[in-house]
């Protein structure tokens, strides 16, 4: 089976249902939206709220600068993370800063923050806690354990065996835990980011997919730059590097920001883009596209419901109280790859499910 789009760069220049964004299709899109403002106090009074709430990003994202060189696209996507109280999974080889970059955004943040170091031989209790008995009066005693915090930061997460990957599930989708004969909700906000690592497979195991699709986004952290490796080096290469960071934000400005991005603008045509997107990864819409042999499974509903609130995020982190096309097609991978399972014969072919999205975000016209 080929793996070529079924139309070619030349059809689609004059197939208008294959034609690509642009500038001008963002323009217009935004010029659209300004005429909607002009008749619209409501807009208006929109256009204002994001910007009053959204006052602090800028400083964050200095501050985080300071500890994290280059990375920007990681740190933006923390950010839509911390918006959407959405669960991040970091893959990236070691030495990329990972855990630095989710340890520089915890201090900036006024919230409770834990790190779990994951190991083959670690146990449920460790994690969610457990029952202690008391012999002063023969009672047991809820002891929680760490995942009783805003901000876990779960190092190496595919190092844990499956016990406690099912612990973890029921905190991640249902900000609860269940100890004993008691069920404890987590504070709010709370936000698992993970770290995994591709490269080692010893003493590793595999996510289970009921688990991988919980996670909004995973974002693959790439090699620096050689002018941002440099700068690593000129900030880092020193026994006492300067990783102290002030607090920017506290828990009732993320609650306030949270309130805000749900109200931010998103056009019916771009809701039907985004569902777009997600039914062409399973049939019959993939066969149309040639791609079906390539996936075995598609992605599930919760795709639709992330990537529209990922999409408002990152308006938000924009400065912008309506969602562009672009705002789709920016996040798209990072909340697709994980959710597109392919077949032995894209394994077979080297395609992966990287290729199958961006062969979607090409092919699928854009409103």
């Amino acid at each position: 089976m080929s793996y070529e789009p079924t139309t070619t760069t030349a059809n689609r220049s004059t197939d208008s249902r294959f034609r690509l964004p642009s500038l001008a299709d963002h323009a217009a899109a935004t010029a659209s939206i300004r005429t909607l403002e002009g008749s619209n106090d409501s807009f208006r009074a929109l256009r204002d709220v994001v910007r009053e709430n959204s006052a602090w990003l800028k400083p964050l994202q200095q501050e985080m600068s300071r500890v994290i060189v280059g990375q920007t696209q990681l740190v933006d996507r923390l950010l839509v993370a911390l918006l959407t109280n959405g669960h991040v999974l970091l893959e990236g080889v070691p030495g990329l800063a990972k855990t630095l970059s989710l340890k520089t955004l915890a201090n900036c943040v006024a919230l409770q923050f834990k790190r779990l170091q994951f190991t083959p031989d670690m146990l449920p209790a460790d994690i969610v806690g457990t029952m202690i008995y008391s012999p002063q009066d023969g009672k047991f005693r809820t002891k929680h354990g760490p995942i009783f915090s805003n901000l876990i930061l779960a190092d190496e997460i595919n190092r844990a065996p499956a016990k406690v990957q099912s612990a973890l599930l029921e905190a991640m989708q249902e900000h609860q835990v269940t100890i004993g004969e008691e069920t404890y909700p987590l504070p709010n906000p709370f936000l698992v980011l993970a770290t995994q690592n591709p490269l080692e497979q010893e003493g590793t195991y595999p996510l289970p997919e009921a688990q991988i699709d919980r996670f909004m986004m995973k974002v693959v952290i790439t090699y620096p730059s050689r002018s941002e490796e440099r700068a690593i080096l000129d900030a880092n290469a020193t026994t006492e590097p300067g990783l102290e960071v002030r607090r920017i934000i506290t828990a009732e400005q993320i609650m306030a920001a949270r309130h805000v991005v749900n109200s931010i603008y998103i056009d019916d045509k771009i809701r039907d883009y985004i569902v777009n997107l997600v039914l062409a990864t399973r049939p019959p819409i993939a066969a149309s596209l040639n791609i079906d042999g390539y996936i075995q499974n598609g992605a599930s509903p919760r795709a639709t419901i992330n990537l529209c609130l990922a999409a408002r995020a990152t308006a938000f982190v924009n400065g912008r109280h309506f969602v562009t096309p672009q705002d789709v097609k920016s996040i798209a991978l990072d909340v697709l790859r994980h959710r597109v399972t392919v077949s032995y014969e894209a394994e077979a072919e080297n395609v992966s499910s990287e290729d199958i999205v961006r062969k979607l975000l090409e092919t699928l016209p854009v409103p």
